[in-house]
């Protein structure tokens, strides 16, 4: 998926519904074969979603960062350079999202998301204009978040309110809400059996529990990535070009579990500063205007520095492996810290969107440091093995991450990429960022407070 083009081609908080009782006629179960049958509707609305939402998206960045320079160069003095433009852009950016998180209400995050998955199993469909319209103007500023969780929150929420209209059981309607999060995910990634396998892992610390929903999820996702790939032209296949990799030995079995070591210290020290920046943002959380308005300076000046960190991270990605190897060890080191600041500014000034792509940036040119410091390690089975580790250490998403980056790289290494996310996996259990990641069960007893749930 090529979502946005490389140049570039948290008012009160809404009241939700999943806190209102179930009424008793809400009780309907329904066989297998319709249960099927309503996923692939899911299904099939979530590429028409993604389809829109990509189109907006592609309009609001080339009218930035494209047409609006060209309409301005005239009327400004010449002293005006490129970097004040990108200031202005930013910092504007966080204007508009303080205003719509204001206006609108601010849209539940990824740690809501899951909370509200596990109990009470649907999603509130009334927060999704503000999802769209803050995820959009936080992706079109050059934010360090994707739209795989805007994507994923209005799809979830269409399949909650499907099930709920349709007045299901509440185990149903958990099955289309994860429907509507597994064609969200499957359209993005253009790799609808892991977009279906993430959107069952991530409420979970310690694997996929809700196995139920697996194949209607994938239908949905297969279903949606059909959609989305015939309305918007994109093509199938790999999204990266890597350099070709020989052909695998044990060797690199050992490589990959030192890697997945690498990415789990690495995925700490992002954890670390995350909660570091959000003790100092918690001070004037509710702030939102000035917060998300400095958060948008503070992303454009980190990018002037380090220009690859603008953006979630998809179209860059490529330029490291590209040209990276020219940065040296220490310029790309400095660049995965760089875009670290960048995600943290990013999600605790109140922009919405996903940090799976920016955190594949971050493993990637970590990855691609150490093949340089160890040659023994071939470039790309060090980039994609820590883009692996890193993200599977914050998600907690083994399989479905191992999935997602063989499809997207085009290449046949699950045994090294997955020895990579187990290793990190399991070295990172105790480690969350997402605080309402838990077992099902619990799910049962409790759910999290909502002061808990926002600060996660």
């Amino acid at each position: 998926m090529t979502l946005p083009s490389q140049l570039p081609t948290h008012s009160v908080e809404a009241e939700s519904s999943n806190s209102l009782p179930e009424s008793p006629e809400q009780k309907l179960e329904i066989s297998y074969q319709q249960m099927i049958f309503w996923s692939a509707i899911v299904g099939l609305i979530g590429g028409l979603v993604a389809t829109a939402y990509y189109y907006l998206l592609e309009a609001s960045n080339h009218l930035v960062w494209h047409t609006l320079p060209e309409v301005l160069a005239p009327l400004l003095p010449a002293s005006f350079s490129t970097w004040q433009y990108l200031l202005f852009a930013t910092t504007t950016g966080g204007l508009l999202v303080g205003l719509t998180l204001h206006w609108m209400g601010a849209p539940g995050e990824m740690a809501r998301v899951v909370n509200d998955v596990h109990d009470p199993g649907r999603i509130d469909i009334r927060q999704t204009p503000s999802m769209i319209v803050a995820s959009l103007f936080s992706i079109t500023a050059g934010g360090s978040a994707g739209p795989e969780a805007p994507l994923v929150q209005v799809n979830a929420s269409f399949g909650s309110w499907l099930g709920m209209r349709l007045k299901l059981s509440s185990d149903a309607i958990r099955k289309l809400t994860f429907c509507g999060m597994s064609a969200a995910l499957g359209a993005f990634f253009g790799a609808p059996l892991g977009g279906a396998l993430f959107a069952l892992e991530i409420p979970h610390r310690r694997g996929l529990e809700y196995y139920e929903a697996l194949i209607p999820a994938v239908i949905s996702a297969t279903l949606s990535f059909v959609v989305f790939r015939s309305t918007t032209g994109l093509t199938i296949g790999g999204m990266y070009y890597f350099p070709e990799a020989p052909k695998l030995a044990l060797v690199n079995m050992a490589e990959g579990a030192l890697l997945g070591l690498a990415g789990a210290l690495v995925a700490v020290f992002f954890v670390l500063v995350f909660r570091g920046i959000g003790y100092f943002t918690h001070r004037i959380e509710h702030h939102r205007i000035p917060l998300a308005t400095f958060g948008g300076l503070a992303i454009g000046l980190i990018a002037l520095a380090f220009p690859q960190t603008l953006f979630f991270g998809e179209q860059q990605i490529q330029t490291i492996i590209d040209t990276g190897s020219t940065w040296g060890i220490s310029l790309l080191l400095l660049t995965a810290f760089a875009k670290i600041l960048a995600i943290c500014f990013t999600l605790h000034c109140g922009f919405r969107g996903g940090f799976i792509f920016p955190l594949f940036f971050v493993g990637a040119a970590v990855g691609l440091a150490i093949s340089l410091a160890v040659p023994q390690i071939h470039p790309t089975i060090g980039m994609l093995c820590m883009m692996a580790a890193v993200n599977v250490a914050v998600t907690k998403t083994p399989l479905s991450t191992t999935v997602i980056l063989t499809v997207i790289s085009d290449t046949s290494m699950v045994p090294v990429i997955l020895t990579a996310s187990f290793v990190s996996f399991l070295l990172t259990m105790p480690v969350s960022l997402i605080r309402t990641q838990r077992a099902r069960s619990s799910s049962e007893e409790f759910s999290f407070p909502k002061q808990l749930v926002e600060s996660a």
